[in-house]
């Protein structure tokens, strides 16, 4: 499955529009504990547990959006939008939530 965030796939023809897909995941505050007791890892600035659970976040929501499309008989998914947001109280939460068009592909 192609997955882009332009509307179009350079050398492709679209050959049929499927309808709008969508991924989301809400990591909750659990993880964002266990990530706390691993923040010593930050090296210049930067938190390989934050980075790892973020990334973690983003891959389910591009799984769930992927199968979504894959059910309605797409190749391909085109102008993905990707959103991360913090929600519940004071933030305790983070969401990430995907959309784009699931499309057929010559």
């Amino acid at each position: 499955m192609i997955l882009t965030t332009t509307p179009t796939i350079e050398g492709r023809r679209i050959t049929q529009y499927l309808g709008i897909v969508t991924g989301e995941t809400i990591v909750g505050a659990n993880i964002f504990k266990d990530i706390m007791a691993g923040i010593r890892d930050i090296v210049g600035g930067r938190s390989g547990a934050y980075e790892n659970a973020f990334r973690r976040a983003r891959q389910m929501a591009f799984d769930e959006m992927e199968q979504e499309a894959a059910e309605l008989g797409a190749n391909a998914v085109v102008g993905i939008d990707i959103d991360i947001e913090t929600v519940g109280a004071q933030g305790s939460m983070l969401m990430v939530s995907i959309s784009g068009t699931a499309v057929t592909i010559q």
